[in-house]
């Protein structure tokens, strides 16, 4: 059963004019175009990268970078990252605090999600998981095998793995603890003199006079008046990604050790981002 990180202490409620509504309106519309024409795109793609590549996507995955980048410019979001994805097959950790993850994420360089099965029921949005190939796990103990092996024939073929070990979202200020039990892939066999895994920081800085919680979103908060009020900014936000250098899991003799080395990374790394905004 999957945990939702809790807070009863939200940001205040922005109150918004009829400028940030239109504001809202009109890049949720060329939002929503953007997204249409890159899942045009993507089918397209598909249609020659199957009976060729099969589960690899050596192009349209360039197309969900693209719409990304594009997305978060529209949202006047300014990428700032230092590292760069790791350039073989590698599991990616990073800590988590809002759907605008996927974005800043994803615009580094092509990758695939895993993600709680729920998701792939949500409208729409379960579609286009489907559709950028995220994978699809149950945080069960009795799926754990299961998972395990999903994984580890995704990371086999060559993809790059992108999870959260945390389990859930959090409000921008922390890293929780990171939950072992998908970093057991990596000590596949056939996997472990090979397999690195790459931590991540993430950290957003809001507009000037917001609360630095302003892109967070996470427990009970809803969905849609989150939204809104991401579209409705008229400031200039930042996402700071870190891509911290790959650490080979043969080095480590379980994955809670793993685990500890790869948050005990993503905390500092957000630590070192997050702190001017608190001063």
């Amino acid at each position: 059963m999957t945990q939702t990180w809790q807070s009863q202490d939200y940001p205040a409620a922005l109150k918004l004019g009829v400028r940030d509504k239109l504001r809202a309106a009109w890049r949720g519309s060329v939002l929503g175009v953007a997204l249409c024409l890159g899942i045009i795109a993507t089918l397209c793609i598909r249609l020659i990268e199957i009976p060729l590549f099969r589960s690899n996507r050596p192009w349209s995955g360039w197309i969900t970078v693209f719409v990304c980048r594009a997305a978060l410019r529209l949202l006047s979001i300014k990428l700032c990252q230092d590292g760069a994805p790791s350039a073989q097959p590698a599991l990616v950790v990073a800590n988590h605090s809002s759907w605008l993850d996927i974005f800043a994420l994803n615009a580094g360089g092509p990758l695939y999600f895993v993600s709680k099965s729920e998701v792939a029921r949500w409208p729409g949005i379960g579609f286009l998981a489907r559709l950028t190939g995220t994978v699809f796990v149950r945080r069960e103990k009795r799926e754990a095998g299961r998972q395990k092996t999903a994984l580890e024939q995704r990371l086999g073929a060559g993809h790059r793995l992108l999870f959260f070990p945390e389990g859930t979202s959090t409000d921008n200020r922390q890293v929780l603890p990171f939950k072992p039990t998908l970093f057991a892939a990596v000590f596949s066999p056939t996997l472990y003199n090979e397999m690195y895994v790459q931590p991540v920081s993430v950290v957003y800085k809001a507009p000037d006079e917001l609360d630095d919680r302003f892109l967070a979103w996470w427990g009970d908060m809803e969905l849609a008046p989150h939204l809104l009020r991401v579209l409705a900014n008229c400031g200039a936000a930042q996402v700071h990604v870190i891509w911290h250098p790959p650490i080979k899991a043969s080095d480590y003799s379980d994955r809670k050790s793993l685990a500890r080395t790869a948050e005990k990374i993503v905390q500092g790394g957000h630590a070192l981002k997050i702190k001017p905004s608190r001063q």
